[in-house]
């Protein structure tokens, strides 16, 4: 398979050596301050080995663990590392084009966010990320790493997890076994199907324990290191089937990759044959090897329909982590236009689009491009390109989760220069942070227009809440309707839709598109009713909110856009858009926030918080800092109840800094706050 993230990597601990005699508090309910150097309070990823760790001594930053050894209960990270989202469920609507499909090939996608060690568990303050937003055609992700060096199990981080499965999409940690090119050693692969007394599998139960107490959605299982023989390979099918009914009792799933054959060695088959069916049998799905052959992939489909399972439960393996859309691909042997699809294909390393960029790159640069590989070249959708790259928008249907009231996005991305709340700059630090990404629109980005179409794309240089904002740009002749949502929303008489909106440039008459039906058929237009939303100018008032009642609409909103008619040079900015059938009210509190741990060095100090969550419906929490003049600053935010902030030093000769902790619900109304102060 294509080369794998390897050796140690993690930045080397940041307090390490930056001082002495600081004060240190021990995380726990009992934490006191001890007379010790400084520690790296920093949370990470969670990764292990199996049960026994290499010889030597690890490299700077990386940390080994055996997995047979971990406890919950042990694991002073795991708040950290825990996701909270559930996934929800997703519809499909007609399709915006007539190559797309339901029902047929499906797409997974093998993402490495981070090396292996030294992950944050919640972000980082850099803009500079693999800031995933085109979930709309996702099957499955793959929380991709492992190296012999640092850890060869991988948990998906919390904010990847949450924004997916705020979309609907399963994520998937890694097991990796490594070739032994790669430092691979026949030992772990024993350590990890090595039985108990009573003949079961403990690591099995392992991997259970720790996908459920992450809350992440099983594991991808890519066994590569040779030399092994027909006993571990029976060995590993015994560990795999026990893995498996494991994993329905909790509700997870298990992905096999196409290397070990059931005669325990690696030979990498690039089909589904009688070397590997029962892994596949005894998984929920199974990556085929990049060595697939046209032929090979029909025989696949058709030994798979034999044995009772779908040939969209295979994935034939794209690797694009070299060339991105200039991947040279036998599009017709996975996905014809002319026939049904015949499997499903996995992406390997799709940030392609985000490390092809030159050093400096911006958050703006990495969405046109991701935009590029995920829509076509074309940038929309509805006008699907030709060309040797078959984008996913043209291969399959969008799906959505925004089918329930109320609903409410900022076009927030999950990363930015900056926090804004309201309009204002509340933190002028770089973030990313997935946990607090919106849902986004999954069709990027469909526009209908009889004259010259704008662009439209996510903006980082302004925003009303978040990060971003979306920015409609052009040299308008004519309105040009822009389609933001497919939804299933509810509609009633106190149905309210509100816009949050400005000018930059131009004069904009702006009218909300709401259809109750679906389109025709595929690739037909949306059957919109507009409804006024006000004519801005630029240099007027600002963000201003329209509220719309649609007291002449009743039924299901099948989708959501707006129109904008202007003449000449236009900018329009879009920073919010909620839909509501009751005033918003802010929700309960969260309760005692506390310090749980703190450490001094020459950076600052390093502060993690914990608390107790609010009541009911939660979205998010927000952390701020009450500085000495009583305004606030925007620390970070987590779908969780326990947070890391770094290097903090006291301002305005302060003795002691005050920090709020609020519950942030679904239309972004935040609660009361929940406070408590640490003494310099």
């Amino acid at each position: 398979m294509p080369q794998h993230l390897s050796g140690p990597t993690r930045r080397a601990v940041v307090l390490a050596g930056a001082g002495v005699g600081a004060a240190v508090v021990v995380p726990g309910s009992a934490a006191r301050a001890v007379e010790a150097g400084p520690v790296d309070l920093q949370p990470y990823v969670s990764y292990w080995y199996p049960d026994s760790v290499p010889s030597g001594t690890p490299g700077p930053g990386v940390t080994w663990r055996s997995l047979k050894a971990w406890r919950a209960e042990d694991d002073e990270d795991l708040a950290f590392n825990t996701a909270t989202v559930p996934l929800a469920a997703r519809f499909t609507p007609v399709p915006v084009n007539r190559t797309a499909r339901a029902g047929q090939a499906r797409i997974q996608a093998l993402v490495s966010f981070e090396h292996t060690a030294g992950n944050p568990s919640q972000g980082a303050a850099t803009a500079d990320y693999y800031a995933l937003t085109h979930w709309a055609y996702l099957d499955e992700l793959v929380f991709w790493g492992g190296s012999a060096g640092e850890g060869l199990i991988l948990a998906p981080n919390a904010p990847v997890v949450d924004a997916a499965h705020r979309n609907g999409v399963p994520v998937l940690g890694t097991v990796f076994l490594p070739p032994t090119a790669w430092g691979g050693d026949l030992r772990w692969t024993r350590d990890l199907v090595r039985r108990d007394a009573l003949g079961r599998f403990p690591l099995a139960a392992k991997l259970v324990e720790v996908a459920v107490a992450h809350g992440f959605d099983g594991w991808f299982v890519n066994a590569e290191t040779d030399g092994g023989d027909a006993a571990l390979g029976a060995d590993m099918l015994a560990f795999v089937r026990d893995l498996k009914a494991r994993s329905e009792a909790a509700g997870l799933r298990i992905t096999w990759y196409d290397a070990m054959t059931v005669g325990g060695s690696v030979g990498w088959q690039g089909e589904l044959n009688g070397d590997n069916q029962d892994f596949f049998r005894s998984a929920d799905a199974m990556f085929v090897d990049f060595r697939w052959s046209p032929e090979g992939l029909v025989a696949s489909g058709d030994l798979a329909r034999r044995l009772g399972r779908d040939r969209y439960e295979l994935w034939a393996g794209v690797d694009v982590e070299a060339h991105g859309w200039n991947t040279t691909v036998d599009w017709d042997a996975i996905v014809p236009r002319d026939r049904d699809h015949i499997v499903s294909y996995g992406l390997y390393r799709p940030e392609w689009t985000r490390n092809q960029l030159p050093a400096g790159r911006t958050p703006a640069q990495f969405h046109a491009a991701d935009d590029r590989f995920w829509t076509g070249r074309s940038l929309d959708p509805s006008q699907p390109d030709t060309d040797g790259w078959r984008a996913p928008a043209t291969v399959v249907v969008d799906r959505s989760t925004v089918d329930r009231l109320p609903f409410a996005t900022s076009f927030n991305t999950g990363h930015g220069l900056r926090w804004y709340e309201g309009g204002k700059v509340t933190s002028a630090a770089e973030w990313n942070h997935l946990g607090l990404q919106d849902r986004l629109p999954g069709r990027r980005w469909v526009v209908r227009t009889a004259g010259r179409r704008p662009s439209v794309a996510f903006d980082f240089a302004d925003a009303w809440r978040g990060g971003s904002s979306l920015l409609v740009d052009g040299d308008f002749d004519a309105p040009a309707s822009v389609e933001l949502y497919a939804t299933r929303l509810p509609l009633t008489r106190s149905t309210v839709v509100e816009l949050t909106h400005r000018v930059d440039e131009g004069a904009v008459t702006v009218e909300l598109a709401v259809a109750l039906r679906e389109p025709a058929g595929p690739g037909e237009p949306v059957p919109y009713t507009y409804i006024p939303a006000g004519r801005l100018r630029a240099g007027g008032a600002g963000w201003t909110t329209a509220t719309l009642r649609l007291n002449s609409l009743s039924g299901t909103a099948r989708s959501v856009g707006v129109r904008l008619t202007a003449e000449g040079r236009a900018q329009w900015r879009l920073g919010a858009l909620a839909v509501r059938d009751r005033a918003a009210t802010a929700p309960a509190a969260p309760t005692r926030l506390r310090v749980t741990g703190s450490s001094t060095g020459a950076e600052g100090t390093s502060l993690r918080f914990a608390w107790r969550r609010a009541p009911g419906a939660v979205r998010h929490y927000e952390l701020h800092r009450v500085l000495p003049g009583g305004s606030r600053r925007f620390l970070g935010g987590t779908c969780g109840n326990a947070f890391f902030v770094p290097a903090l030093k006291p301002e305005g000769g302060e003795r002691a800094v005050r920090f709020e902790i609020r519950a942030v619900d679904e239309l972004c109304t935040a609660s009361a706050p929940a406070s408590t102060v640490h003494h310099w």
